[in-house]
C-alpha cells in the first residue's frame, strides 16, 4: 500500500516507488548492515495494480456511489486498488483480501474509511463472482 501511495502521489514509475520503499528500510549507517531482501510478492502487487489502475479505477468508481476517485483519500484509493487487483488476479480468498484491506484502513485511515472500503470491496467481490 505504501508503494502504491507513493506512486500515486509522485506520478513517477512504480519501479521508482519500489526502490524508494527499500531505501527507507536501509539506513546505510553501519558497514555491516545488509540491504533488505526484495519482496517479490509486494513488487508483483504494486506493479500489477499500477499497470491495471485504469481498469481497477473504473471498477472502484462504479461501486463507490457518489464518490469520484480523485476525491477519495489517497490512502483509501490505494488500499482499494491493491485489494481489487489481488481479487482479480490472486489466489488469496476474497474474504481474506477484504479483511486485510479493512485492517490497512484501520491502521492508516479513519473509521469512516473502514465502512467505505468494506462496502466497495464487497460490491466488487460480488461483481467478480470470485
Amino acid at each position: 500500500m505504501q508503494v502504491l501511495y507513493q506512486w500515486d502521489m509522485t506520478k513517477l514509475p512504480v519501479e521508482h516507488a519500489i526502490s524508494s520503499f527499500y531505501d527507507t528500510l536501509y539506513s546505510g549507517e553501519e558497514e555491516t548492515e545488509l540491504r533488505p531482501e526484495r519482496d517479490a510478492f509486494m513488487e508483483e502487487l504494486a506493479v500489477g495494480a499500477s499497470q491495471m489502475a485504469p481498469e481497477i479505477d473504473r471498477r472502484i468508481t462504479d461501486k463507490a456511489a457518489h464518490w469520484k476517485l480523485d476525491r477519495m483519500p489517497a490512502v483509501d484509493r490505494n488500499i482499494l486498488r491493491l485489494a481489487v487487483y489481488e481479487m482479480k488476479t490472486g489466489t488469496t480468498p476474497p474474504a481474506v483480501i477484504i479483511d486485510e484491506a479493512i485492517e490497512l484502513a484501520r491502521q492508516f485511515s479513519g473509521d469512516e474509511s473502514v465502512s467505505f472500503i468494506n462496502g466497495v470491496l464487497d460490491a466488487v467481490h460480488k461483481e467478480l463472482g470470485v
